[in-house]
């Protein structure tokens, strides 16, 4: 696949990588076999604001390497690499077609939801309704909490081909519906 693909992501690692996004892999016997991606919420591909909040924006492990607790291995890591940090937040998923970022996943790896949208796909199982919610780990007291603009997730996100929650690059409309 042609690097032209991902012209957007090129722009926006590009942006982000010096304001302090981080891609960090998992190997095993020499295969990678997870990773995870965070940023600061102001440089993450989420439309997720706050101070002092890092944002995840991946997290993957392997069937082959389940049973490790390398998702969890991951948070840590990450959370241990962020010590400034107020808290962290991502987005999760519930009854949407894809297994990544299930609501029952981030809640096992530590998160709790703040709140939530339905929504359906415009184009793909339209009369399929799923929940994209707010994930949010507090780690110091009297954190301000972060907030979705729900209005720019109906966009769909651009840095990923594999995200459950991708809008291709050259579409402009909004690739989900509010319910």
């Amino acid at each position: 696949m042609s690097f032209r693909k991902y012209w957007k992501r090129r722009e926006y690692l590009r942006a982000a990588v010096p304001k302090g996004f981080h891609k960090k892999l998992l190997i095993l016997d020499t295969d990678v076999v997870g990773q995870i991606e965070y940023a600061p919420a102001e440089v993450s591909y989420y439309p997720i604001t706050a101070e002092n909040v890092i944002v995840m924006n991946c997290i993957w492990v392997l069937r082959k390497a389940k049973g490790h607790n390398f998702g969890k291995i991951l948070i840590e890591d990450m959370v241990k690499s962020e010590r400034d940090a107020v808290g962290f937040a991502t987005i999760a998923l519930e009854n949407h077609w894809s297994p990544w970022f299930q609501k029952w996943q981030l809640e096992k790896l530590g998160f709790k939801h703040l709140d939530k949208m339905e929504v359906s796909h415009k184009k793909k199982y339209k009369e399929q309704i799923f929940s994209i919610y707010l994930m949010w780990m507090l780690v110091k007291k009297n954190a301000k909490p972060p907030r979705l603009d729900k209005e720019k997730m109906l966009k769909g996100e651009v840095f990923c081909m594999a995200h459950p929650l991708y809008r291709p690059q050259t579409c402009e409309e909004n690739v989900f519906e509010a319910k």
